[in-house]
């Protein structure tokens, strides 16, 4: 599925072409682009091309950058500078609004939406916490209305207590059971690292959870029929699970502990209230 706008063919740059070889490298990582409905990360591409066997090693990584960044900007055959999602930036928009106070009531008539907290009526409080910061839109395109955690890695002091600080808010707000379940590699990094994680929380809170490592978890490689990775053989990547098994064994875990018809009759009354509200606005005028 191709998830990228029209490419605008004043900025293509009908210069550059890369050597054949390379050429042959971007469709493949073009094909892994198209292949899911959600923006992927260059970690993300770059995973699946060292699995697939189309590129050598992590030393690789850096050569790999430049050459698709190089695609991206010169518009080559697809590529876009949008083609892929930025993990590490975000830029701070400020100063910026509506023209006039009409333009922004139009804005509010038009855009505003109820939005309702869905935790309320489910028997538990869910989060999903994840190795694998490529894979945040993976884990927001399988999922809906549960708060996700990537962690990207060791996470930081920072980050740790932020956790804590939202699972004692949970607490407070829900008065139920709170559930973690946790994706990660299936080596011995990836199991210390929600390890270390799980500690942290425990040591600093009293607050009560289960943590649930719901995937990678051993017998998984034979279940998916995964590759080794390439530079340490024995171990088993997140990034390299084709999209179908990734997706059934996020939903079905998900599946265990959310009440979809709660969380419809939450989005209906959403719904309802949104439409009351813009009714409500249609007569006004600033």
């Amino acid at each position: 599925m191709g998830n990228c706008k029209g490419k605008p063919m004043a900025y293509k740059n009908p210069d550059y072409k890369p050597i054949e070889r390379n050429q042959k490298i971007l469709s493949i990582a073009w094909s892994h682009v198209q292949s899911v409905p959600y923006q992927v990360s260059l970690r993300w591409l770059f995973y699946r091309l060292l699995q697939a066997g189309v590129i050598s090693g992590k030393t690789r990584y850096d050569w790999f950058v430049g050459l698709v960044s190089k695609a991206r900007t010169n518009y080559w055959e697809g590529w876009r500078p949008d083609t892929l999602a930025d993990d590490t930036r975000t830029a701070v928009i400020r100063g910026t609004g509506e023209r006039t106070a009409g333009d922004w009531l139009e804005v509010v008539r038009t855009g505003a939406r109820c939005h309702l907290d869905f935790w309320y009526t489910q028997s538990v409080y869910l989060e999903l916490w994840f190795e694998a910061k490529a894979m945040r839109y993976q884990f927001e395109h399988y999922t809906k209305h549960i708060t996700l955690r990537p962690f990207g890695g060791d996470a930081s002091i920072p980050y740790k207590w932020e956790m804590v600080e939202a699972l004692e808010l949970a607490r407070k707000k829900y008065r139920q059971g709170i559930i973690i379940l946790y994706f990660g590699d299936l080596d011995p990094k990836g199991e210390m690292i929600p390890e270390s994680v799980e500690d942290s929380i425990r040591y600093w809170s009293d607050v009560g959870f289960n943590f649930i490592r719901a995937g990678l978890n051993p017998g998984d490689e034979v279940k998916y029929n995964l590759p080794e990775n390439p530079e340490d053989p024995g171990k088993y990547q997140w990034e390299a699970l084709e999209d179908d098994p990734a997706r059934d064994l996020i939903t079905s875990a998900v599946g265990r502990f959310v009440d979809y018809d709660a969380m419809e009759r939450i989005e209906a009354l959403e719904n309802d209230a949104t439409a009351s509200f813009r009714r409500h606005l249609d007569g006004l005028e600033l």
